[in-house]
């Protein structure tokens, strides 16, 4: 089996040979350690030493997709921004008409070329693919995190509005794109940070009226083309599980083990069967101070727990390099066993 068609069966509830492993993405600073750890050169050549099973091969962060003559980003703030939460032009923005006036992306500047020919070269592992839609990013960053949560309640218009233009321009992106790669891609991976260590960001409530529509549409436009769908949402996000799989998800990423509610236990005894789990190995403790033999030894705990629907991976995707290489060889050794 390889690790196409064993992805595609861990994530359909079908047997495979194996549990299924995705390394994540390491961060920049990360991948010089790994290399002199591990006697590699290249991210390719890591992966598969490690028996990595999938790779994230996202459109919208490869070189060359978005080409505005202006020289614009593909969600250009028009100001400098560090984190979510700084105001953003929407901060108060009161009106519809506002919203129109915005220099928004468009379509007409994508160019997928670099992209299919990644796709085209990537062997016979688990493509994941499609933009990364982080409408839900992208609103706290045109609004503020403050800003947009607040402007729920008091300028729901607003909010739709704005939602509604970011959206109908990853729609149509994502439509072009996946006529472009037809078979070439296995899974629609896209993200949006739901939770916070203790809950979610917004309420069920709020969720419900302006995040689950659009999160639908997504969810049935990637299925149509025959893809399976991967949602990327850090945090606790336990009281949305249930509505996410009515959505359509089929596997969530990255189970961030020291959320509220979203160790492998809960997780199972709720939802076991009803959806695949990427992730669970957590990264806020374990593979930063652990012993790979506790790593090990966790990995084998979360697979008893949570297979056959378990591709194991760090609980964040983006390892940092605080985390020593022999956990992340330990991490990699128990998941294939």
């Amino acid at each position: 089996m390889n690790s196409r068609e064993r992805i595609r069966a861990i994530i359909s509830g079908k047997t495979a040979d194996r549990c299924g492993f995705w390394l994540g993405n390491p961060h920049n600073d990360t991948w010089p350690i790994l290399h002199d750890y591990f006697k590699t050169e290249t991210e390719e050549e890591l992966r598969v030493l490690l028996n990595d099973d999938v790779r994230w091969i996202c459109p919208q962060y490869i070189e060359g997709t978005y080409n505005d003559p202006s020289g614009k980003k593909m969600f250009d703030l028009g100001i400098m921004k560090e984190r979510h939460g700084t105001p953003g032009p929407f901060a108060n923005c009161e009106s519809v008409e506002e919203v129109d006036s915005f220099y928004w992306p468009n379509v007409k500047y994508l160019n997928f070329d670099n992209t299919l020919k990644i796709l085209k070269n990537s062997g016979d592992i688990y493509r994941a693919s499609g933009f990364w839609t982080c409408f839900y990013h992208d609103l706290m960053d045109l609004f503020g995190m403050e800003s947009y949560l607040i402007k729920m309640y008091t300028h729901p218009e607003v909010v739709e509005a704005v939602t509604n233009k970011i959206c109908e321009f990853y729609y149509e992106a994502n439509e072009m794109f996946f006529k472009k790669a037809g078979n070439m891609v296995d899974g629609f991976f896209f993200g949006n940070d739901f939770g916070t260590q203790r809950d979610l960001i917004c309420s069920p409530e709020m969720f419900d009226q302006f995040i689950m529509p659009w999160f639908k549409k997504f969810t049935d436009q990637a299925h149509s083309y025959g893809y399976q769908v991967i949602l990327h949402s850090c945090g606790a996000i336990y009281k949305v599980i249930d509505r996410l799989i009515d959505a359509g998800v089929d596997c969530l990423h990255p189970i961030q083990a020291k959320a509220y509610m979203m160790d492998a236990e809960n997780l199972s005894s709720k939802f076991g069967g009803k959806i695949t789990f990427m992730g669970g190995i957590d990264t806020q403790e374990l593979l930063v101070n652990g012993s790979p033999e506790e790593v090990y030894n966790d990995v084998k705990r979360v697979k008893n727990i949570l297979c056959p629907r378990l591709i194991v991976s760090p609980s964040h995707e983006a390892l940092l390099p605080n985390v020593p290489p022999n956990n992340i060889k330990a991490m990699a050794e128990a998941a294939i066993l």
